[in-house]
Formats: C-alpha cells, structure tokens, sequence
C-alpha cells in the first residue's frame, strides 16, 4: 500500500447468489465460496478501486441497493470479493444499523464485553473503557438489561458507543449517523472529529446531505455497484438530488 494510505480498493467486484436460500446462502455469501455453477448471479459491485488517506473522511451516497453498504462490507472483510483486492492498513470497525451484533438475551453491560473481545480487546482492556462507554451511550440505567428490553434508539446509541470507544483506525458507519435526539447526533459527531484528530480514518454511508456537507473530505456516489462521481461533494450531492432523494 501506498504510504499514509489507510484502505486501498483495486478492480473491487462481488457478486450476490439469488436463487440459493437458508443458511447455506449465508454462509456462502461470507466465506466467499459461492457456488457459480448452479447459481443465478447479481452483480453488487463492478470494478471499484478508490484509496481513502490517513485521517480522512469519506462519504458514500446512492439509492438503496446500490451497492454502498455492501462495498462497506467487502472493506470489513464480511464480504469476500470475487474480484480485486482490498488492503486495509490498522484496525477496522464497523457500526451497521441499529443494534447489529448484538446478542439480545445479554445485557448491555455483557454485550460491550462480548463486542470489545470481538475486536481483539482483553477484559482489562475492556473494563477500563466501560464507563466511558455507558457514560457516553446514556443508557446507564438500563446498562444491566438485557438488550432485547431497549427501545431502537438505546441500542444504537450504545452501538456506535462502543465501537467509537474502541479507538479503531478505521471506523465504518452505515447509516448510524441520524440516530437519537440532537444532544445525541452533536456527541456522535464530536466523537468522530476526536477519532480523526487521533488520524482515525471514517467511511460515512448516508442518506443525510446535512452529514455529508459537514462532516466528510471527500463524497462518491454509487449507482449500480460503479462510483460514478470523482469524489466532489457537489458533484455527488447534485447526481444524489437528480435521482429524487
């Protein structure tokens, strides 16, 4: 990879299987061993290649079904490519959607433990972030619930708590931005801003213009699993607002 480069997408493409169902369908789709032969294929993605720099903000915008969560994915390593290469340089951590990874029938308290060693973290570890992920989630009085009792919100808020507190290189964010109450939102945001003034580099997927504007360095919109703009965030807001979003 080149030097200060954080993520670095070659000739990216993946296809999804459409007519395999159940369990088998999954695990294909995650350990990358999709079964070609007998499998009517849906092009996700076709040939992206992007390098996103140390430190930087990027957004992905697009319809739903473009491909945007999914390119998140491949760069997680969830998803396997077909096609291409994806070379991430430090930690990677993804928050998609509300709740995601969470084990319902554990507690608040047992989830951030279960995440943080998810991610490689000791119980010390763990244990000396804990208060400031209650603390910053604002769940404190529920923190020994279990998950399946909070409402939406609650378990967003304490996802995106714990993995911003999990101090990672690399932080990805699938429409996890427009969560809470305002108070809440301007936290979020602030905690972004602290993780890039420590070099974390951010990868944005939203449908929210106000958050692209304010928050990333540079914008791609995907359409059809293809970046289509050249990472103005003009240019992707103007293609975003022609498609009638």
């Amino acid at each position: 990879m080149t030097e200060g480069v954080a993520i670095s997408i070659s000739d990216v493409s993946l296809n999804y299987p459409l007519n395999n169902k159940g369990i088998g369908l999954l695990r294909e789709i995650l350990t990358g061993r999709v079964k070609k032969e007998s499998t009517r294929l849906f092009r996700a993605l076709e040939k992206i290649s992007l390098d996103v720099k140390k430190g930087e903000v990027v957004g992905l915008m697009g319809a739903n079904g473009s491909g945007k969560s999914t390119l998140l994915r491949v760069i997680a390593g969830i998803y396997a490519p077909d096609e291409g290469s994806v070379k991430v340089r430090g930690r990677v951590t993804l928050l998609a959607g509300i709740g995601t990874g969470f084990q319902y029938d554990l507690t608040g308290r047992e989830n951030i433990l279960l995440t943080g060693s998810i991610y490689g973290y000791s119980k010390k570890e763990i244990s000396n972030m804990e208060e400031e992920i209650i603390e910053f989630s604002g769940v404190r009085e529920f923190i020994d619930q279990p998950i399946r009792t909070y409402s939406a919100g609650m378990r967003a808020r304490l996802g995106f708590a714990i993995v911003s507190n999990l101090e990672p290189d690399i932080l990805l964010l699938d429409e996890v931005m427009s969560v809470g109450d305002t108070d809440f939102r301007q936290k979020s945001r602030n905690k972004i801003e602290q993780l890039i003034k420590g070099d974390a580099t951010v990868v944005i997927v939203s449908h929210s213009k106000s958050i692209i504007k304010s928050m990333c360095d540079r914008v791609f919109a995907i359409d059809d699993g293809k970046i289509i703009t050249d990472g103005s965030i003009e240019t992707a807001l103007e293609y975003y607002e022609s498609i009638g979003k």
